[in-house]
């Protein structure tokens, strides 16, 4: 097949002539030596309005209001080249450190704000997430293309109140409300207060427990057995206990039938649990976003007993080495663990670009 050549100013001042004189498209096609497709996508891209057969009051539209030179300048302004070349080509060590970054669920805000900090001194290895969604969505479509626009991730739908009209509450005994929390829970001055959930899989029949710390959004994953009070509380006895105890503080949790043994898990970690009001999911609304973020890895309708809690350890780190928007494009390991993280070191050991 040979190269596609564009309509020419005279080909378009001929489509517009013929138009005039009442032609068809396929017939205007046959006449100019062009497919019936070519002539079709050309006039319903330049506003052409077929005429109806009883034209209304009024004087009809002349050419089915196409134009030739309108059309002729809109192509030209299409076809120009930009005089910057793009920052952002397919295929250079810029390119692919974004779509490494994306293929690890970054989202472009968060790849744009970490190619800032890791590249501060070399303007040109930095770019906006703006140039990332445009070229992105500039790929030719194809499997790289699907693929690609695959990592992103999308709006999530609100999440359902976990019992439409059944109030759950006189079930847990001796909670404490979330309105009786100390002050400096809300302050989020300090590290060490927790929100926690549960995300449930397929037919509600696997889940597995969040905890994410208000001040610095470290999110802790927990395996669960079953989804209920008991293995709530071994379960997140266990990964509670892997932290030092003045960042394990507090937990604030909804009021789900598996948090019943609340005042064992205290016990057990020293955690004091408190309860959101019912169907109020905006109170812990850091989890609820995080619940969000893990369904790219925890998807909803999969068999979530299938993941150890190494799996979910790991599944957790990619969270918390993730720079965030609302910490200044600092990771939570960052901001939770400074002694032991550094951003810059873990981010050269990951990507190999390089001034």
């Amino acid at each position: 097949m040979g190269k596609y050549k564009q309509l020419s100013i005279e080909e378009r001042s001929v489509i517009q002539a013929q138009l005039t004189l009442g032609f068809k498209p396929s017939w205007i096609a046959v006449g100019l030596g062009r497919s019936v497709s070519t002539i079709s996508r050309e006039l319903h891209r330049n506003g052409w309005v077929k005429l109806k057969a009883k034209p209304e009051r009024g004087r009809p539209a002349i050419a089915g209001k196409y134009r030739a030179a309108l059309a002729q300048g809109r192509a030209d302004g299409l076809s120009a080249k930009p005089s910057v070349e793009r920052r952002l080509q397919l295929g250079s060590a810029l390119w692919n450190a974004v779509m490494d970054y994306l293929s690890l669920g970054y989202s472009p805000e968060q790849i744009a704000g970490t190619l800032k900090t890791v590249n501060a001194e070399h303007p040109h290895l930095q770019v906006s997430h703006e140039t990332i969604y445009s070229a992105i969505y500039l790929m030719p479509r194809g499997e790289l293309r699907t693929e690609v626009i695959g990592w992103l991730r999308f709006g999530h739908a609100k999440r359902r109140p976990r019992a439409r009209g059944e109030d759950r509450r006189g079930q847990i005994p001796d909670m404490v409300s979330i309105h009786d929390r100390p002050p400096e829970v809300d302050e989020r001055l300090v590290p060490g207060h927790w929100e926690g959930d549960l995300i449930k899989g397929k037919g509600n029949r696997s889940s597995v427990g969040t905890i994410v710390e208000r001040t610095t959004l470290f999110t802790v994953l927990a395996k669960m057995e079953k989804a209920t009070a008991e293995s709530a509380v071994n379960g997140f006895s266990h990964v509670l206990n892997r932290i030092e105890a003045q960042k394990r503080l507090s937990m604030t949790y909804d009021q789900g039938r598996e948090m019943a043994r609340h005042a064992q898990l205290t016990e057990n970690t020293g955690v004091k649990v408190y309860f959101a009001d019912p169907h109020s999911p905006w109170q812990r609304g850091i989890n609820e976003n995080t619940n969000g973020l893990l369904r790219q890895y925890l998807p909803k309708g999969e068999d979530l007993s299938v993941f150890s809690q190494e799996d979910l350890d790991a599944i957790a780190w990619r969270l918390n080495t993730r720079p965030r928007k609302s910490l200044g494009f600092k990771c939570p390991a960052e901001l939770f663990t400074p002694d032991a993280f550094d951003f810059r070191q873990h981010h050269a050991a990951l990507f190999a670009l390089q001034p």
